[in-house]
């Protein structure tokens, strides 16, 4: 997932699986033991206050600042990149932005 209108960079979040877990970049975990289940994903974008909130099953899990930029949107889905796992699927709607998200190892 990410959030495209950084500043500096092309994006302000986003988030991958590396090893089963869920990171931010590729620096902090967001959740572990990720693989094998269906996972709500919420994330909040306070584009004024440049602060973002991630939440796992209505659990916040991540509150960070943004990267600047003055237009930001969405990009859902599950994209490959190194030691990807054999099958991943994404399946939700966008309202409020939640989104439901398995990744099978």
């Amino acid at each position: 997932m990410q959030v495209f209108g950084g500043g500096e960079t092309a994006t302000t979040l986003m988030l991958h699986v590396i090893d089963g877990a869920l990171h931010y970049y590729d620096r902090q975990i967001v959740e572990d033991n990720i693989y094998n289940r269906w996972f709500k994903l919420n994330v909040v974008h306070e584009v004024e206050a440049s602060m973002l909130t991630v939440f796992i099953d209505g659990k916040e899990k991540l509150h960070v600042s943004g990267r600047g930029g003055e237009s930001h949107y969405f990009k859902f889905g599950v994209y490959a990149q190194n030691h990807d796992s054999s099958f991943m699927e994404s399946a939700g709607r966008v309202s409020g932005s939640s989104r439901k998200i398995r990744i099978i190892n």
